[in-house]
């Protein structure tokens, strides 16, 4: 097995990391055109762009691969990559059945904390790095090390979980005993699965929605699956945070200017950032 790989196993098996590619792995079971579509969407809302024919687009963290896929559908030349092997696997699956041997979709397995690994893969019209880089376990270092690879005038689209003080510290104790063997992980999903349903259930009550209707509708966000967001949720380790004024600050040091945000208000989902390279 690849060194890397070895290293990616390693963490999981020592309760220091979730293994996301699993969790992606079973989503690709879901995957559909109607999913495809709204990730593609979501993207070319976020950076404002119809099309991303002649630019180059870099996927620092992949997952699922359904993200590299949109922006190859947006006419990008694609470069992917992720810690975790099994992410790799899936998004080399999405190549191989959407654009089997496609020379301008390139995947390999690499560490976004690896700043060597990160320059050489050169500068990126679009650098994209999706709920990934606060799992990292190192989370500023990721941060600076994508923003290295984003071309003059380039785009940077992130996001990052939004710092909710002691309620941020608590649900990553429970990411934390979700990782610690199966004992933690059967008892978080014992525990938060139904108060994670019946909340919906009772906010469904209130507004005169229908549940069925709400899990359904899930896929209009970004194209996910409402199970395995939750599954993500609960597992997902490690996890850092931080207030969309430090992110704003530290990434105008590094000579970007915020183009578009969205955020999940005082709750705590990630806020989103599109930021603009200096010429």
């Amino acid at each position: 097995m690849d060194p890397l790989a070895n290293n990616a196993q390693r963490e999981i098996e020592k309760g220091k990391r979730f293994p996301f590619g699993a969790n992606w792995h079973r989503f690709l079971a879901v995957l559909n055109d109607d999913r495809i579509q709204e990730a593609t969407a979501s993207l070319k809302l976020m950076l404002g762009v119809q099309s991303l024919v002649g630019r180059s687009f870099l996927d620092a963290g992949s997952g699922s691969g359904l993200f590299s896929l949109a922006a190859r559908r947006l006419g990008a030349r694609v470069h992917s990559f992720d810690f975790d092997p099994q992410s790799v696997a899936c998004t080399r699956l999405l190549r191989d059945q959407f654009f089997p041997g496609d020379a301008d979709w390139k995947i390999d397995q690499g560490s976004v904390l690896d700043a060597g690994y990160v320059a050489r893969l050169g500068r990126f019209d679009v650098v994209y790095s999706w709920g990934v880089l606060h799992h990292t376990g190192a989370m500023w270092a990721a941060l600076k090390n994508v923003a290295t690879v984003v071309a003059p005038g380039g785009l940077l689209f992130i996001s990052i979980y939004n710092d909710q003080d002691y309620k941020s510290r608590r649900w990553r104790s429970v990411k934390k005993l979700y990782c610690r063997g199966r004992a933690g992980k059967w008892i978080v999903l014992i525990t938060f699965f139904p108060c994670l349903a019946l909340g919906g259930l009772v906010m469904d009550i209130v507004k005169g929605t229908n549940p069925i209707k709400r899990y359904k509708d899930h896929k209009k966000i970004r194209g996910m699956s409402v199970v395995h967001d939750w599954v993500d949720w609960l597992g997902g380790y490690p996890f850092e945070v931080a207030k969309p004024e430090d992110v704003f600050d530290f990434h105008k040091r590094l000579g970007f200017a915020l183009e578009r945000l969205k955020t999940c208000g005082v709750g705590l989902g990630c806020n989103e950032y599109v930021f603009r390279k200096d010429p």
